[in-house]
Protein backbone atom coordinates (compact mmCIF):
# COMPACT_ATOMS: atom_id res chain seq x y z
CA UNK A 1 0.00 0.00 0.00
CA UNK A 2 1.81 3.32 -0.90
CA UNK A 3 2.61 5.50 1.79
CA UNK A 4 1.49 9.42 2.57
CA UNK A 5 4.48 11.23 2.54
CA UNK A 6 5.95 14.64 3.24
CA UNK A 7 8.85 15.64 1.02
CA UNK A 8 11.86 17.70 2.38
CA UNK A 9 14.82 19.14 -0.36
CA UNK A 10 16.13 21.82 -2.01
CA UNK A 11 19.05 21.14 -4.34
CA UNK A 12 19.53 19.41 -7.81
CA UNK A 13 21.17 16.08 -5.54
CA UNK A 14 17.68 15.74 -3.78
CA UNK A 15 15.16 15.85 -7.05
CA UNK A 16 16.13 12.46 -7.95
CA UNK A 17 14.55 11.15 -5.00
CA UNK A 18 11.78 13.13 -5.56
CA UNK A 19 10.89 11.94 -8.80
CA UNK A 20 11.61 8.37 -7.51
CA UNK A 21 8.75 8.12 -5.01
CA UNK A 22 6.20 9.92 -7.03
CA UNK A 23 7.47 7.07 -9.70
CA UNK A 24 7.43 4.18 -7.53
CA UNK A 25 3.72 5.02 -6.57
CA UNK A 26 4.10 6.73 -2.93
CA UNK A 27 1.58 9.95 -2.01
CA UNK A 28 3.47 12.82 -1.97
CA UNK A 29 1.01 15.01 -0.52
CA UNK A 30 3.66 18.10 0.26
CA UNK A 31 6.95 19.36 -0.23
CA UNK A 32 8.77 21.28 1.70
CA UNK A 33 12.08 23.38 0.05
CA UNK A 34 14.05 26.65 1.05
CA UNK A 35 12.59 30.23 0.01
CA UNK A 36 12.84 31.70 -3.76
CA UNK A 37 16.54 33.22 -3.26
CA UNK A 38 18.06 36.34 -5.44
CA UNK A 39 19.99 34.25 -8.81
CA UNK A 40 21.29 35.05 -12.38
CA UNK A 41 22.52 38.51 -13.71
CA UNK A 42 19.09 40.45 -13.08
CA UNK A 43 19.00 38.77 -9.16
CA UNK A 44 15.44 38.20 -10.17
CA UNK A 45 14.23 35.42 -7.07
CA UNK A 46 14.66 31.46 -8.26
CA UNK A 47 13.09 28.56 -6.79
CA UNK A 48 15.14 25.75 -5.72
CA UNK A 49 15.27 22.86 -8.01
CA UNK A 50 12.89 20.92 -5.84
CA UNK A 51 10.52 23.55 -5.63
CA UNK A 52 10.42 23.82 -9.25
CA UNK A 53 10.21 20.45 -9.97
CA UNK A 54 7.12 19.71 -7.13
CA UNK A 55 5.45 22.40 -9.12
CA UNK A 56 5.58 20.57 -12.63
CA UNK A 57 4.48 17.37 -10.18
CA UNK A 58 1.51 19.53 -9.05
CA UNK A 59 2.15 19.22 -5.80
CA UNK A 60 1.93 21.54 -3.10
CA UNK A 61 5.19 23.47 -2.15
CA UNK A 62 5.82 25.18 1.03
CA UNK A 63 9.64 27.48 1.99
CA UNK A 64 9.12 28.78 5.31
CA UNK A 65 12.15 30.48 7.02
CA UNK A 66 11.93 28.59 9.86
CA UNK A 67 10.11 25.15 11.48
CA UNK A 68 10.38 25.80 15.30
CA UNK A 69 7.19 28.14 15.20
CA UNK A 70 4.17 26.16 16.31
CA UNK A 71 1.90 27.29 13.49
CA UNK A 72 4.35 26.32 10.95
CA UNK A 73 4.52 22.86 12.90
CA UNK A 74 0.28 22.60 13.30
CA UNK A 75 0.64 23.46 8.82
CA UNK A 76 2.30 20.27 8.54
CA UNK A 77 1.12 18.02 11.06
CA UNK A 78 -2.32 18.79 8.80
CA UNK A 79 -0.90 16.32 5.99
CA UNK A 80 -0.99 13.44 8.69
CA UNK A 81 2.07 11.70 6.78
CA UNK A 82 3.36 8.14 7.52
CA UNK A 83 6.79 9.88 7.06
CA UNK A 84 8.53 12.51 6.16
CA UNK A 85 11.69 12.23 3.54
CA UNK A 86 14.30 14.32 4.02
CA UNK A 87 17.28 15.36 1.17
CA UNK A 88 19.52 18.00 1.79
CA UNK A 89 16.84 19.88 2.92
CA UNK A 90 18.73 22.80 4.57
CA UNK A 91 16.76 23.18 8.13
CA UNK A 92 16.53 21.93 11.52
CA UNK A 93 13.73 19.35 12.36
CA UNK A 94 12.65 20.18 15.99
CA UNK A 95 11.56 17.43 17.77
CA UNK A 96 7.63 18.45 16.97
CA UNK A 97 8.29 18.00 13.35
CA UNK A 98 10.40 14.43 13.80
CA UNK A 99 7.89 13.07 16.17
CA UNK A 100 4.78 14.00 13.80
CA UNK A 101 4.54 11.25 10.74
CA UNK A 102 3.61 8.01 11.87
CA UNK A 103 6.53 6.09 11.14
CA UNK A 104 9.15 9.04 11.57
CA UNK A 105 11.31 11.10 9.48
CA UNK A 106 13.99 9.77 7.15
CA UNK A 107 16.41 11.04 5.86
CA UNK A 108 19.13 10.46 2.37
CA UNK A 109 22.39 11.03 3.70
CA UNK A 110 25.89 10.76 1.50
CA UNK A 111 27.85 9.37 3.49
CA UNK A 112 29.50 6.49 5.12
CA UNK A 113 28.10 7.74 8.08
CA UNK A 114 28.89 8.24 11.20
CA UNK A 115 32.26 9.84 8.51
CA UNK A 116 30.73 12.99 7.23
CA UNK A 117 27.80 13.95 9.28
CA UNK A 118 26.74 17.77 8.22
CA UNK A 119 26.83 19.91 5.41
CA UNK A 120 29.59 18.80 2.62
CA UNK A 121 29.87 14.96 2.92
CA UNK A 122 31.17 15.03 -0.34
CA UNK A 123 33.35 17.51 -0.81
CA UNK A 124 35.03 16.74 1.99
CA UNK A 125 35.48 12.48 1.21
CA UNK A 126 37.05 13.73 -1.55
CA UNK A 127 38.99 16.69 -0.52
CA UNK A 128 40.23 13.91 2.37
CA UNK A 129 41.17 11.17 -0.39
CA UNK A 130 38.44 8.75 0.23
CA UNK A 131 38.57 5.91 -1.45
CA UNK A 132 34.96 4.79 -0.82
CA UNK A 133 32.08 6.87 0.45
CA UNK A 134 28.21 5.27 0.81
CA UNK A 135 24.61 6.61 0.47
CA UNK A 136 22.57 5.91 3.78
CA UNK A 137 19.02 6.56 5.21
CA UNK A 138 18.84 7.04 8.33
CA UNK A 139 16.05 7.34 10.58
CA UNK A 140 16.44 10.62 11.94
CA UNK A 141 16.44 12.77 15.33
CA UNK A 142 17.47 15.54 17.11
CA UNK A 143 21.20 15.44 16.71
CA UNK A 144 23.29 16.38 13.86
CA UNK A 145 23.07 13.42 11.45
CA UNK A 146 23.52 10.88 14.47
CA UNK A 147 20.07 8.76 13.57
CA UNK A 148 20.36 4.71 12.82
CA UNK A 149 21.12 3.92 9.56
CA UNK A 150 18.10 1.68 7.94
CA UNK A 151 19.91 1.30 4.60
CA UNK A 152 23.55 1.70 3.12
CA UNK A 153 24.74 1.68 -0.88
CA UNK A 154 28.64 1.81 -0.70
CA UNK A 155 30.09 3.44 -3.74
CA UNK A 156 33.75 3.54 -5.18
CA UNK A 157 35.23 6.95 -5.26
CA UNK A 158 38.02 7.02 -8.36
CA UNK A 159 41.16 8.42 -8.23
CA UNK A 160 39.68 11.21 -10.52
CA UNK A 161 36.37 11.89 -9.47
CA UNK A 162 35.14 15.07 -8.57
CA UNK A 163 32.41 16.73 -6.33
CA UNK A 164 30.45 16.81 -9.36
CA UNK A 165 30.69 13.45 -10.51
CA UNK A 166 30.34 11.64 -7.25
CA UNK A 167 27.61 14.37 -6.61
CA UNK A 168 25.69 13.26 -9.69
CA UNK A 169 26.16 9.24 -9.00
CA UNK A 170 25.20 9.52 -5.53
CA UNK A 171 21.61 11.33 -5.94
CA UNK A 172 20.84 8.29 -8.56
CA UNK A 173 21.89 5.95 -6.04
CA UNK A 174 20.01 7.70 -3.30
CA UNK A 175 16.78 7.29 -5.31
CA UNK A 176 17.39 3.63 -6.09
CA UNK A 177 18.01 2.94 -1.98
CA UNK A 178 14.96 5.34 -0.59
CA UNK A 179 12.34 3.65 -3.03
CA UNK A 180 13.91 0.23 -1.41
CA UNK A 181 14.05 1.33 2.00
CA UNK A 182 9.87 2.20 1.82
CA UNK A 183 9.13 -0.81 0.92
CA UNK A 184 10.71 -2.96 3.09
CA UNK A 185 9.23 -0.04 5.93
CA UNK A 186 5.78 -0.90 4.19
CA UNK A 187 6.12 -4.75 4.58
CA UNK A 188 7.62 -4.22 7.98
CA UNK A 189 10.83 -5.54 7.84
CA UNK A 190 13.07 -2.02 7.90
CA UNK A 191 15.49 -2.37 10.60
CA UNK A 192 17.20 0.57 12.09
CA UNK A 193 21.27 0.02 13.27
CA UNK A 194 22.53 2.47 15.12
CA UNK A 195 25.84 4.53 14.13
CA UNK A 196 29.21 3.57 15.60
CA UNK A 197 30.54 5.79 18.21
CA UNK A 198 33.96 5.26 16.80
CA UNK A 199 34.84 7.18 13.43
CA UNK A 200 32.77 10.35 13.73
CA UNK A 201 33.88 13.22 11.35
CA UNK A 202 32.06 16.05 10.80
CA UNK A 203 31.59 17.42 7.02
CA UNK A 204 31.59 21.30 7.58
CA UNK A 205 30.11 23.93 5.03
CA UNK A 206 32.56 24.47 2.61
CA UNK A 207 33.99 28.40 2.62
CA UNK A 208 34.88 29.74 -0.12
CA UNK A 209 37.94 30.93 1.61
CA UNK A 210 39.30 27.70 1.37
CA UNK A 211 39.37 27.46 -2.62
CA UNK A 212 42.55 29.07 -3.44
CA UNK A 213 45.47 26.53 -4.13
CA UNK A 214 48.66 26.08 -2.05
CA UNK A 215 51.03 24.17 -4.18
CA UNK A 216 53.44 24.14 -1.55
CA UNK A 217 51.04 20.81 -0.43
CA UNK A 218 52.04 17.77 -1.79
CA UNK A 219 50.50 16.86 -5.16
CA UNK A 220 47.82 14.16 -4.35
CA UNK A 221 46.77 17.06 -1.94
CA UNK A 222 46.64 19.83 -4.15
CA UNK A 223 45.17 17.19 -6.63
CA UNK A 224 42.32 16.31 -3.87
CA UNK A 225 41.64 19.57 -2.66
CA UNK A 226 40.12 20.66 -6.75
CA UNK A 227 39.07 17.84 -7.51
CA UNK A 228 36.84 18.14 -4.06
CA UNK A 229 35.79 21.91 -4.79
CA UNK A 230 34.79 20.97 -8.62
CA UNK A 231 32.37 22.35 -9.98
CA UNK A 232 31.72 24.30 -7.05
CA UNK A 233 33.14 26.82 -5.82
CA UNK A 234 36.14 25.40 -7.60
CA UNK A 235 39.63 25.58 -6.47
CA UNK A 236 41.71 28.53 -8.04
CA UNK A 237 45.08 30.37 -8.36
CA UNK A 238 46.42 33.64 -9.79
CA UNK A 239 48.42 34.05 -12.81
CA UNK A 240 49.24 37.48 -15.00
CA UNK A 241 50.01 34.95 -18.62
CA UNK A 242 51.15 37.60 -21.13
CA UNK A 243 48.53 40.57 -20.41
CA UNK A 244 50.39 41.16 -17.07
CA UNK A 245 47.14 41.93 -14.56
CA UNK A 246 46.84 38.81 -12.32
CA UNK A 247 43.48 36.81 -12.92
CA UNK A 248 41.82 33.96 -11.23
CA UNK A 249 41.71 30.69 -13.04
CA UNK A 250 39.49 28.26 -11.46
CA UNK A 251 40.90 24.21 -12.19
CA UNK A 252 37.90 22.08 -12.51
CA UNK A 253 40.20 18.69 -13.08
CA UNK A 254 43.80 17.40 -12.95
CA UNK A 255 46.11 14.58 -12.22
CA UNK A 256 49.13 14.01 -10.29
CA UNK A 257 52.29 13.13 -12.41
CA UNK A 258 56.13 13.19 -11.39
CA UNK A 259 57.71 16.05 -11.50
CA UNK A 260 60.58 18.68 -9.72
CA UNK A 261 60.37 22.61 -9.40
CA UNK A 262 59.92 25.28 -7.25
CA UNK A 263 56.48 24.66 -5.43
CA UNK A 264 53.76 27.00 -8.00
CA UNK A 265 56.15 27.14 -11.00
CA UNK A 266 55.02 25.72 -14.48
CA UNK A 267 57.33 22.89 -15.03
CA UNK A 268 55.78 22.03 -18.77
CA UNK A 269 53.97 23.14 -21.91
CA UNK A 270 50.84 21.38 -20.76
CA UNK A 271 50.16 23.27 -17.48
CA UNK A 272 51.77 21.28 -15.21
CA UNK A 273 52.46 23.10 -11.96
CA UNK A 274 55.00 22.04 -9.54
CA UNK A 275 53.58 21.10 -6.18
CA UNK A 276 55.58 21.09 -2.62
CA UNK A 277 56.46 17.42 -3.31
CA UNK A 278 55.15 16.12 -6.92
CA UNK A 279 53.43 18.12 -9.59
CA UNK A 280 49.88 18.59 -10.56
CA UNK A 281 48.76 18.77 -14.71
CA UNK A 282 45.47 20.87 -15.06
CA UNK A 283 43.38 19.12 -17.57
CA UNK A 284 40.33 21.50 -17.44
CA UNK A 285 39.99 25.21 -16.44
CA UNK A 286 37.80 28.19 -16.45
CA UNK A 287 38.68 32.04 -16.47
CA UNK A 288 36.57 34.36 -15.17
CA UNK A 289 33.06 34.92 -17.22
CA UNK A 290 34.40 31.85 -19.73
CA UNK A 291 33.51 28.27 -20.55
CA UNK A 292 35.84 25.47 -19.20
CA UNK A 293 37.98 24.46 -21.50
CA UNK A 294 40.83 22.03 -21.92
CA UNK A 295 44.70 22.83 -20.72
CA UNK A 296 45.73 23.15 -24.35
CA UNK A 297 42.93 25.21 -25.42
CA UNK A 298 43.42 27.88 -22.51
CA UNK A 299 47.56 28.08 -23.18
CA UNK A 300 46.42 29.59 -26.87
CA UNK A 301 44.86 32.04 -25.20
CA UNK A 302 46.81 32.49 -21.96
CA UNK A 303 50.03 31.21 -22.46
CA UNK A 304 52.08 30.01 -19.10
CA UNK A 305 55.61 29.49 -20.20
CA UNK A 306 57.77 26.89 -18.71
CA UNK A 307 59.25 28.78 -15.01
CA UNK A 308 56.72 31.06 -14.80
CA UNK A 309 55.14 31.17 -11.07
CA UNK A 310 51.93 31.46 -9.83
CA UNK A 311 50.08 32.34 -7.11
CA UNK A 312 52.35 35.60 -6.55
CA UNK A 313 50.43 38.12 -4.89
Amino acid sequence: MPLKLVFMGTPEFSVPCLDALVAAGHEVVGVYSQPPRPAGRGMADRKSPVHARADALGIPVLTPQSLKDTTEQTVFAAFAPDAAIVVAYGLLLPKAILDTPKFGCFNVHASALPRWRGAAPIHRAIMSGDRETAVMVMKMEPGLDTGPVCATTRVPIGDLTTTGDLHDTLAVVGADLIVAALADLEAGRLLAVAQAEEGVLYAAKIDKAEARIDFTRPALEVHNHIRGLSPFPGAWFEAAGSVGTPERIKVLRSEPVPGNGPAGTAIDDNLTIACGAGAVRLIEVQRAGKRPVAAQDFLRGFPLPVGTTVNQT
